[in-house]
């Protein structure tokens, strides 16, 4: 009967923490945006050739013609990678009071790699869409639409990662 009493205290403490993850998740998905845009702008004549391992991956027929090299992984990988670590760390201090172990954040970042490779990958077959359209204005949003698909799926996949798994509450 206990166990009833409390239902609604711990609904509303996870109703709370997840409005708190996605307002980082928000800020974490503006620092990725800008990355992104940042990070292909400066690399977008960077076309040294992917390792053997990624280009099944990221093939030209899936991605797009110009995607399967590391100027296109590069930014995608990057920008998502440190968007994600400042989430991580401001959840564990914000949203779950987490004092979670050192191995925690590593076991995140093994997380992350195989998230991030899928997102890259998700990305790279949304902006082709996008450009494969034609129009230059699809063309123009095709980073900033891929960055902001991805990032609602990982952020799907990460709440529960990370709320009752990666970053449990400290024991009071």
């Amino acid at each position: 009967m206990d166990e009833n009493k409390n239902a609604p205290k711990h609904e509303r403490k996870t109703l709370w923490q997840f409005i708190k993850f996605l307002l980082v998740s928000g800020i974490a998905g503006i620092l990725q945006i800008i990355l992104v845009n940042l990070l292909c702008w400066a690399l977008a004549d960077w076309k040294a050739p992917l390792p053997g391992f990624l280009t099944g991956i990221f093939s030209a027929s899936v991605v797009g013609a110009g995607n399967d090299n590391w100027g296109y992984v590069f930014p995608f990988f990057a920008s998502n990678l440190l968007a994600n670590i400042y989430g991580y760390i401001q959840n564990k201090k914000t949203t779950f009071k987490s004092d979670a172990p050192a191995w925690c954040f590593a076991v995140y970042l093994a997380l992350m790699v195989c998230l991030i490779l899928f997102s890259t990958w998700l990305q790279g077959v949304i902006a082709n869409a996008l450009r494969s359209t034609g129009a230059e204005l699809w063309s123009a949003l095709a980073p900033t639409i891929a960055a902001a698909a991805a990032g609602t799926f990982q952020m799907a996949v990460l709440f529960p990662v990370e709320k009752f798994v990666l970053l449990k509450e400290k024991k009071e």
